[in-house]
């Protein structure tokens, strides 16, 4: 990442149309250094989530082009023009590694 700081160390892939429906609605929260990566998508939605989290839109090149903060549950829909896929984190993540847009992301296999 242009900062040199790391997003999330356990971040899930989402590919597939069923994956991406179902997003973290499993989930009842996210721990620290874990995220969920949606491809092919510019927006999400918060509706039936029950915890909050920060989302990260990033371009095909990996650039961000939009960081939404702190997004609470039950929100409409959220999207970023130009946006190729969304990293899904914990609250607050976002804030603590500064990301905002224009900041490049470097996808490593774990």
């Amino acid at each position: 990442m242009t900062k040199g700081t790391v997003l999330a160390s356990d971040c899930r892939v989402a590919d597939s149309f069923l994956s991406r429906g179902l997003g973290l609605l499993p989930r009842s929260s996210l721990r620290a250094g874990e995220g969920l990566r949606l491809t092919k998508t510019s927006s999400i939605t918060m509706w039936l989530m029950r915890f909050a989290i920060d989302a990260v839109f990033v371009d095909k090149a990996g650039r961000v082009v939009r960081v939404a903060e702190r997004l609470a549950p039950w929100r409409t829909a959220v999207f970023a023009r130009g946006a190729a896929e969304v990293i899904e984190l914990p609250a607050g993540t976002a804030s603590e590694t500064r990301t905002q847009a224009g900041d490049e992301l470097v996808f490593e296999p774990a």
